[in-house]
């Protein structure tokens, strides 16, 4: 019989009993430092996977210990029996800076070495988990202040991606649910350091916890990476970028082994004016719209709705209202001071931009809501039916303030990217609203949807009324109640005014 070859034993100190030696690493991002992780009460395992993973960030981790390392880095170890193993290798404890695993992980989320504070220092107590003190919110997003920066952003954009991920296969509660744990960090007044802050907090549900301890104990998500790895998921991401297209028909191209752009122009495939458009304009679609280009489309659509009716008024809704500097398209509220004067605006403004040359793809719809004496149909539909206009955008590039000039210095046909051109294309909805619903149209297209979402769920559930784009109606007393201002249906609904930049959930 061959002995069983024993695996190498590399000493250093009690409390490093064992050492594995892994070969090849990333460039060093930080050569300053020079890690080493304490293997006791960590693990071989454990501690083998957080030296691969700070190399892949571009950290120096070394295995063994040396007069170059200047952190350590230890996982459930008291001060006293740091400081004793410390001593056991002649180095001095003023020369290092002994951490706890915290540190590492929060530098692993991060991508580069993070401020140590005061709790990040070994020699201090350890805080029992027992005594942090757990956040609280409120469980309604709408109840909640959510700005565009949050303390969590890893967290969240962890769960944003698997929320995605499902809503591409189909599992849109599965996304919601997603998406309103990713809401509630979004909340929160500080960085979450431990599961025990999470502990009694609405909407987050087992699977969510899951991920947010393994990405607060490793820096990182296993579902998340391999999520950011998918063909599939890469597959759809793309496939459903073209203006027009959905999930279902995604992936049937898919099945039909249709998987990118290239593939779909010579599959033969048949397909609708929108998608036709959003395959020819594709690069600029999925270009991120800044806040100055949203102004110039504004300043367009001002003189274009002041050329046809004047009085209008014109909003900039959506995410650039909330205080985003991008977006992905741009969207515009139109009303009139006077009831009745928006019928027939539509076509003459879209007459107007098309007469310029403005538009490279446009869909109207007509306004089909009537408002019934018996109220809401149940379940109120989410979906608005104001007359709106779905449409590409032509925006003059390079300061070209003359539109009519613009308009005419390229066609529609005029391929993406092709030289010389002085104008993008940008995904713009025009939406018409009569006065006496314009701000329940205005609150609606505002967002964020799931700011929406739970602002409907909140009237229905909790105060018995149906809330819409266009109305509000009291269930319980069998009336519509009027709004002529956001403030006014909050206070309809018992919540406090939430301003437009604070709800970002």
């Amino acid at each position: 019989m061959v002995p069983l070859k024993r695996r190498k034993m590399v000493h250093a100190g009690s409390l490093n009993t064992e050492t594995n030696v892994c070969g090849g690493t990333e460039p060093t991002k930080f050569p300053q430092l020079v890690l080493f992780l304490l293997e006791r009460k960590m693990g071989a395992s454990r501690r083998a996977f957080l030296s691969q993973l700070g190399r892949r960030k571009g950290f120096q981790v070394d295995d063994l210990f040396s007069e170059n390392v200047t952190h350590v880095i230890c996982e459930n170890n008291s001060g006293e029996e740091v400081r004793m193993w410390l001593e056991a290798q002649q180095r001095r404890q003023g020369e290092l800076h002994l951490l706890d695993v915290s540190w590492y992980t929060e530098s692993m989320r991060h991508g580069f070495p993070v401020e140590i504070h005061h709790r990040h220092k070994i020699q201090d107590v350890a805080v029992n988990a027992a005594d942090v003190a757990p956040f609280s919110v409120p469980s309604y997003a709408c109840q909640r202040r959510t700005t565009l920066g949050n303390h969590n952003p890893v967290l969240t954009d962890a769960l944003s991606l698997l929320a995605e991920k499902a809503e591409l296969s189909g599992e849109d509660g599965r996304g919601v649910a997603f998406r309103r744990a990713a809401a509630v960090l979004k909340a929160l007044p500080s960085a979450v350091s431990n599961m025990s802050q999470l502990t009694g907090l609405p909407c987050l549900g087992d699977h969510s916890l899951k991920v947010i301890k393994d990405i607060l104990k490793t820096g990182a998500s296993s579902e998340v990476e391999s999520t950011k790895a998918s063909e599939r998921f890469k597959e759809l991401k793309v496939l459903t970028g073209i203006f027009g297209v959905g999930t279902k028909t995604a992936d049937r191209w898919i099945r039909e082994g249709i998987t990118n752009l290239q593939q779909l122009r010579d599959s033969g495939q048949t397909l609708n004016r929108s998608q036709q458009a959003g395959l020819q304009h594709y690069d600029d679609i999925n270009q991120p719209v800044s806040k100055a280009e949203a102004d110039a489309i504004r300043e367009i659509v001002e003189r274009a709705v002041a050329s046809v009716l004047p009085g209008a008024q014109t909003v900039l809704t959506g995410g650039f209202r909330r205080g985003k500097l991008t977006g992905h398209d741009v969207d515009f509220l139109i009303t009139h001071p006077e009831e009745g004067c928006v019928v027939g605006l539509m076509p003459k403004l879209v007459c107007w931009l098309e007469s310029r040359g403005l538009l490279l793809y446009q869909k109207t719809t007509r306004n089909s809501y009537l408002e019934s004496e018996d109220g809401p149909g149940r379940p109120a539909s989410n979906i608005d039916r104001f007359e709106r206009c779905l449409s590409i955008f032509k925006l003059p590039t390079g300061g070209n303030a003359d539109l009519q000039e613009a308009g005419e210095d390229s066609g529609p046909s005029e391929k993406d990217g092709a030289p010389g051109r002085r104008w993008r294309a940008v995904r713009v909805d025009l939406v018409v609203s009569p006065i006496s619903q314009f701000a329940f149209a205005l609150l609606g297209w505002t967002g964020s949807k799931l700011f929406e979402r739970e602002l409907r769920r909140w009237a229905g559930h909790e105060r018995g009324m149906s809330l819409s784009s266009h109305a509000l109606y009291d269930n319980k007393q069998g009336k519509y109640l009027r709004a002529s201002s956001e403030e006014e249906i909050f206070a309809h609904l018992g919540l406090e005014y939430v301003p437009p930049s604070e709800r970002n959930a």
